[in-house]
């Protein structure tokens, strides 16, 4: 380890009284076990699954009926069978820390204005809706859809339905009707939850008609429970309905249905850029176990602290974020536009004494280019973590946390996935950060980086991010897909047996890691892999640049690597292209260069913020556009023909 990448450290205090250290204090009082570290403690976990998830399991006081002393029943991926004598209840968990009173959910609007949800609250109302929930006929196994901005609403109607033994799913109320129906309408579902409306960049925009439009598509629909966030608008007829305030209202205890560890807990959906969305199914048991370990040893939750999580609901991490409940964290939930003022994410979190906060490194990015200072602005004594998710962080932006926010700030980034609603990498508490790399493997996940033999490669090198044996939260099974063809397909293709998730991982001696991107979307650039994070931490910082996206698409015998560039108005782009290629030059390499360079109005992304890497390349490689992206999926759709038109007439300014 270069000492010199090192920028932060934990302090004695934190390693001393960190879950983790606890934990290795129960595994020596109770198995007479003791690391030298913690890879060593890692490859513990990893060599012995039933050791270390029974452990965890005892460790953590799970609410349970039944026998845990059967930890993993079956190893086989798919197929693994976890906990098979064992009954309980997610929600529950969840609430478990409620009698002791204080704030639970803090959420602040668009407009600036502030709410709080207390425990005592938040309890009464799921209680209040569950009993609603079983009052319509909703219990074990029903689906119950949402579609939901960012809200308490959101929180406590997962609660609710968790508590009944049903199965949640929830939608942004940004996508379109297609986008949505795509999901939902492979649930079959009998309640669907709706909001009237949302607010965004300080304009209401209503979604009635959309919420029509989607009871004509689900037939299954029972009954609507309405959620009036706008200015009351009146609910679809044709359908009974139920106000929000009638469903939440009286003070019916809450319950907990206790079901089997692997009955189904909510379904995800996966973007949709490659197809129809996958719908992913994660089970009560496997969720909770992977996120109490998430909380407890690698990212430090703690009772009582904030956590603020910047996510819409289609994306995991919103779930991740609910998932504070079980710490006791108090859950700071933005509303509309999280980026209406640039500074406002900072603000929220020092008005509202944040202790961990998770943003898309997006975000951190563009704070850097603003030449944001927020500690000289805000007060960040409390914040202890700063989380970057949903893309690379390159090492500037770890170095930018530092100085800008705060040198006692831990840049605890970590990366998992949709596909099991966890981290595979991400922070330990008691190992010092290395500026742009993630810290280690998270502890239970047997993660290797392999290359095409289906061979470990060495460390420094770039291989497939694999798991080779299974986690608690890897899906019970896709939906509509019982026999799990689809789910071998999806990942267990390449290596039989093994899970592949799709990235490219590269691991250091000392443990710590980089994942550039997908192995599908990775730069092979004549024999030399490159990730596309690298070509934008150097483009994007130039001020001139809005965006950028790169693809690789292999043509026949050729390998054509375009740069899509959103400039700034009014910009020079002949100037600004010889500039990009000096930029790139200089800073990395000439192979590093694109074959064009071709500027456009916007740059298409995922609903959750994610460049179109792959469905670009498809098009390239003469895809339709139907063929390549799931339109409902898109924040701009309409991006797409404008792309296919600059392929098809090859109306591109060449480097």
């Amino acid at each position: 380890m270069s000492v010199s990448d090192v920028i932060w450290e934990p302090s004695a205090e934190l390693v001393e009284s960190c879950g983790l250290t606890r934990f290795f204090r129960f595994l020596g009082e109770t198995r007479g076990l003791r690391f030298e570290g913690y890879l060593d403690f890692w490859r513990w976990s990893v060599a012995d699954l039933d050791a270390f998830w029974g452990a965890v399991f005892e460790f953590e006081g799970v609410l349970h009926d039944g026998d845990p002393s059967v930890v993993l029943a079956d190893a086989s991926m798919p197929g693994a069978r976890w906990f098979p004598d064992v009954r309980l209840n997610y929600a529950e968990h969840l609430l478990r820390r409620s009698r002791g009173g204080g704030t639970a959910i803090v959420f602040e609007a668009e407009d600036g204005s502030v709410g709080e949800t207390s425990w005592a609250e938040l309890e009464r109302q799921a209680g209040a809706l569950a009993a609603t929930m079983r009052r319509l006929g909703i219990g074990r196994g029903d689906r119950v859809v949402a579609l939901m901005a960012n809200c308490p609403e959101a929180v406590i109607a997962l609660i609710a339905c968790a508590s009944v033994g049903a199965v949640w799913s929830v939608c942004s109320p940004e996508y379109g009707l297609g986008g949505i129906v795509s999901r939902f309408g492979q649930l079959e579902p009998k309640l669907l939850i709706a909001v009237d409306g949302h607010r965004w960049n300080g304009r209401d925009h209503d979604r009635s008609e959309q919420v029509a439009g989607l009871l004509g598509e689900l037939s299954t629909v029972e009954h609507l429970i309405w959620v009036p966030q706008l200015a009351d608008a009146p609910a679809p007829s044709g359908l009974p309905v139920t106000s929000w305030s009638d469903a939440t209202a009286g003070d019916e205890p809450l319950t907990f249905e206790r079901v089997p560890f692997e009955h189904p807990l909510w379904v995800l959906f996966s973007s949709g850029t490659t197809g129809v969305p996958k719908g992913i199914v994660h089970g009560h048991g496997g969720i909770l176990l992977d996120h109490l370990r998430e909380g407890t040893l690698q990212f430090e939750a703690r009772e009582g602290e904030g956590f603020l999580v910047v996510a819409t609901t289609s994306w995991m991490v919103w779930n991740v974020h609910v998932s504070g409940l079980l710490a006791g964290e108090k859950l700071v939930i933005l509303g509309g536009n999280p980026l209406s003022e640039l500074d406002r994410i900072w603000r929220v979190a020092a008005e509202q004494r944040v202790a961990r906060l998770c943003v898309g490194a997006g975000y951190i990015l563009a704070s850097m280019k603003a030449d944001l200072r927020p500690a000289e602005q805000f007060d960040f004594s409390s914040l202890r973590q700063v989380g970057p998710a949903g893309s690379p962080l390159p090492a500037d932006g770890y170095r930018w946390i530092s100085q800008r926010v705060g040198e006692h700030v831990w840049p605890a980034s970590g990366s998992g996935g949709t596909d099991v609603c966890a981290a595979y990498v991400g922070g330990v508490p008691i190992l010092p950060v290395r500026a742009g790399r993630m810290q280690a493997a998270c502890s239970g996940v047997a993660i290797e980086a392999w290359g095409g033999d289906g061979r470990p490669v060495p460390a420094g090198a770039l291989g497939e991010l694999v798991i080779t044996k299974p986690m608690p939260s890897m899906p019970l099974f896709l939906w509509g897909d019982r026999d799990h063809k689809r789910l071998k397909e999806t990942y267990f293709s390449l290596f039989p047996g093994v899970w592949r998730q799709g990235d490219f991982i590269e691991f250091d001696a000392d443990g710590s890691c980089n994942i550039p991107g997908r192995s599908d979307s990775t730069l092979n650039r004549r024999g030399v892999r490159i990730g596309p994070a690298e070509l934008y931490s150097v483009v994007e910082r130039l001020p001139d640049v809005a965006e950028a996206l790169v693809v690789g698409a292999e043509l026949g015998d050729e390998y054509y690597m375009p740069l899509f560039i959103v400039a700034a108005d009014g910009v020079d782009e002949a100037a600004l292209r010889e500039r990009i290629i000096a930029a790139i030059r200089d800073a990395l390499s000439p192979r590093h260069l694109p074959d064009e360079i071709i500027f456009v109005p916007a740059i298409p992304h995922t609903k959750t913020g994610k460049k179109l890497e792959v469905p670009i390349k498809r098009l390239i490689q003469g895809a339709s556009v139907e063929q390549a992206a799931d339109a409902g999926s898109i924040d701009r759709p309409e991006l797409l023909e404008i792309y296919t038109e600059l392929i098809a007439h090859r109306r591109l300014p060449t480097t």
